[in-house]
Order: C-alpha cells, then sequence, then structure tokens
C-alpha cells in the first residue's frame, strides 16, 4: 500500500498522544527541514527521545525514520490538493452535493491509510472459523450492525443482529468461544456497547472491533480492531462521516469470508434468490 505521509498524519492525528502530536505538528509545519534532518536532530528541537520519533514513523506505517523521511520528500515536490471542503451557507445544492461525495472519498482514503493489514487478515480468519457471527452497535451504530448481518447472511454462516441493545446484551451472554462478536463504535466509549463487549468477551468469544479510535475501552478489549478514519464539519460530525468507512470495512470482510468459503456461499445465495424470487412480480 503506498504510503502518503501527510495524509496519514492528518488521518491518524485525533488518535495521538500529546508527544505524538508534537512530533506530527512539526512534520506538518516544516517537512522541508525534516527532509534534511536527522532523528536525533528532530527529537533535540522537539526535546523529546529518539526512540519516541522512531515509534511514530512506525505508527505511520513505516520502517523507520529514515524510510519516511524519504517518503515526505517524494511528496513535498508535488504539494497534496485538499480534497476535503468544508461546506458554505451560501453553497447551492450542486456545490453541496459535490462536496458531500468528495467528503466521503476522503474518509475512505483516509480509512485506507489507517488500516491494518495483519488486522484484516486477523479478523477474516476469526470470523472465517467462528460457528456463529454477532453483529453489536447501538444508536447510529445498530445500522451498521443490521447492514452487516444484510450481507453476512448469504455467507452460509450463522448470523445475528439485533436493534435492541437490551436483546444485544442478552444475546451476548449466551456467546461462547466458538463465536465471533463484531462490534462497532465510533467512539468506542459507548457505556451500552462497552457492557455487551465485556459480556462477550467474559463467554470467551473473540471480539472484532470497528472504531475510529485505537485508544479506546472497545479496541483494548478486541482480538481484532479495524479503524475508520474522518472528519468532522459544521454539518457532519466525525461520527457521522465514519459510517461509509465502516460499511466499506464490513464490505471487505464479508467478501474475504465469501471468498473463503465459496461453496457454501453459493448454496446460501442460491437458498436466498429462490425465496426472494417468490417475493417479486
Amino acid at each position: 500500500m503506498p504510503h502518503n505521509t501527510l495524509k496519514k498524519i492528518q488521518s491518524l492525528y485525533p488518535r495521538l498522544s500529546e508527544k505524538e502530536k508534537k512530533i506530527a505538528d512539526y512534520i506538518k509545519d516544516k517537512p522541508e527541514k525534516v527532509v534534511n534532518q536527522t532523528i536525533n536532530e528532530v527529537s533535540q528541537d522537539l526535546n523529546i527521545a529518539d526512540a519516541t520519533v522512531f515509534r511514530f514513523c512506525k505508527r505511520l506505517g513505516f520502517k523507520g525514520y529514515q524510510a519516511m523521511k524519504i517518503a515526505l520528500a517524494a511528496e513535498i515536490t508535488k504539494p497534496i490538493k485538499q480534497i476535503h471542503e468544508e461546506i458554505k451557507v451560501d453553497d447551492d445544492e450542486i456545490t453541496i452535493f459535490e462536496k458531500i461525495f468528495k467528503s466521503n472519498i476522503q474518509t475512505l482514503e483516509n480509512t485506507l491509510h489507517v488500516i491494518d493489514g495483519s488486522a484484516i487478515v486477523k479478523a477474516t480468519h476469526l470470523i472465517c472459523n467462528a460457528t456463529n457471527i454477532y453483529f453489536y452497535g447501538t444508536g447510529g451504530s445498530s445500522v451498521i450492525a443490521m447492514d452487516a448481518y444484510h450481507k453476512f447472511i448469504r455467507t452460509g454462516k450463522k448470523c445475528f443482529a439485533f436493534i435492541d441493545s437490551h436483546f444485544q446484551l442478552m444475546s451476548a451472554s449466551q456467546l461462547s468461544k466458538d463465536d465471533v462478536a463484531i462490534v462497532i463504535s465510533h467512539s468506542g466509549r459507548n457505556l451500552d456497547t462497552l457492557q455487551i463487549a465485556k459480556t462477550a468477551k467474559d463467554k470467551g468469544a473473540a471480539i472484532i472491533a470497528i472504531t475510529g479510535f485505537p485508544k479506546s475501552q472497545i479496541s483494548q478489549l478486541a482480538d481484532a480492531s479495524l479503524y475508520t478514519s474522518s472528519e468532522e464539519t459544521e454539518y457532519r460530525s466525525e461520527a457521522l462521516s465514519s459510517r461509509i468507512g465502516q460499511l466499506s470495512i464490513i464490505d471487505a470482510l464479508y467478501v474475504n469470508t465469501m471468498v473463503q468459503h465459496k461453496e457454501e456461499a453459493n448454496v446460501a445465495l442460491e437458498h436466498i434468490r429462490d425465496a426472494i424470487a417468490k417475493t417479486r412480480i
């Protein structure tokens, strides 16, 4: 996956620690200077340890500081066009339409940059080896959970989703080590969702978290965490903008499962098509 250092920093920024934000601000404000500095010079300017800068580069997806510096040097020779644009009160309908689409494109690009490939592989493995798949999410995330159920029922695997949070909690109490719970929460701090995830974990189920915050409690509980990245605007909260990233992550997990369970999936699809055909004129 190609690196885009400045865009990756922008995507990760709300989730960084204070020291990491200090490094991020330094790179964003002085990219031309950074490409000519050693890691020791950067750490001295910021009064932090070399190891902290190195770990920050690793978090961006690079092998180390030198690899980050090479990628950054290539980027600053051709400035990146900012896709995301704020909606203004005097924008006409078509302009708003275009800006919303561009904002969604930006969310997908940002999410693609923060996704951990090893977490995708692990999540797919957990799903494919589970006896039952449960989708959990409250509030706006419950709609995403139902969409996931609508997709995964085509895989031939047993899957479940409930709109009501109490039903979700009751079902979580019945899970076992053979099950997987896919828990969706942008903030990772919703109390109802946290209780559902903890209950499923206590019963031995594997947890896959889809969230926007790596340091959230749900992310810490999870066996595999898949992160979205989105930006807040005046008319759309970060949580609302993240939905397109959440849906795309679920699509990718669904297709991976379909590919790895092709025979069972084909049988399930055939049954679903036969049943649905009877509802059409």
